[in-house]
């Protein structure tokens, strides 16, 4: 099934989901002594979704279970004839998710921010260059970590964009601010090729990194951490906001 993913062409970011999701899920049917797919039920797969429930998931970690395992069940459905089996999965409804509004994050919050970012030092710059592009690009948190030097010409304040979610080629283009700040960045790296956005120690910058970043410049700003996304929400609301 994880063959079939990648050869889909799916990004890391959902190989990993399938492989976290399908793992738990199978660690689950192993305790319950399933251990053959034609064993599977209705019922088995009812009782771990109420079981995710009672453990504390929440409706969208219990929904993003009931998908993966959804994928699982239709791609072994196709790809064996097994006469007399039928796909458990066909007698059951995806669970509810309430839909609640995606909020951007506020520019008060970018503001409160990047004011704790105000030394010359290293991860300053970074961090102010970090916070000042993501709101000014609406770039999703893969495809800007994924960034390299050369991908970024910092006097034009154009980015090029080669490993989107849709696999197509773009550029996203920088304020005064962010080339501003980008710039001041890149004075500490003197570099023309490797990682965009590195640790101190020259390593690329990763998901979790980044995340705890925005944690770091939160709590010293004393505002709630917004999320990686809600910068691309941002973005989006801007852009409407200026035609």
């Amino acid at each position: 099934f994880i063959l079939d993913r990648k050869a889909q062409g799916l990004s890391p970011a959902t190989i990993k989901f399938y492989k976290e999701k399908l793992t738990y899920f199978l660690n689950y049917c192993d305790g319950k002594l399933i251990r053959n797919i034609t064993q599977l039920t209705p019922g088995d797969i009812r009782q771990f979704m109420l079981d995710l429930e009672d453990s504390g998931h929440n409706p969208g970690g219990c929904h993003s279970f009931f998908r993966t395992i959804r994928a699982f069940l239709y791609w072994w459905e196709n790809e064996n004839d097994l006469e007399g089996w039928k796909n458990p999965i066909r007698k059951l409804k995806a669970p509810k998710v309430a839909l609640e509004p995606l909020e951007p994050v506020k520019i008060e919050v970018i503001q409160a921010m990047l004011e704790t970012c105000h030394t010359t030092g290293f991860l300053d710059d970074r961090d102010r260059a970090i916070i000042t592009i993501l709101a000014d690009t609406g770039l999703r948190a893969s495809e800007f970590l994924s960034l390299n030097i050369d991908n970024v010409d910092a006097i034009q304040g154009m980015i090029a964009v080669l490993k989107s979610k849709s696999k197509k080629f773009r550029y996203v283009f920088l304020g005064k601010k962010a080339r501003k700040a980008l710039r001041k960045y890149l004075n500490h790296i003197r570099a023309a090729f490797g990682p965009l956005w590195i640790h101190k120690n020259g390593d690329r910058l990763e998901y979790s990194g980044l995340r705890a970043m925005l944690r770091k410049r939160a709590n010293k700003a004393n505002v709630k951490c917004p999320s990686i996304h809600s910068f691309r929400r941002y973005f989006a609301l801007e852009c409407l906001r200026n035609g």
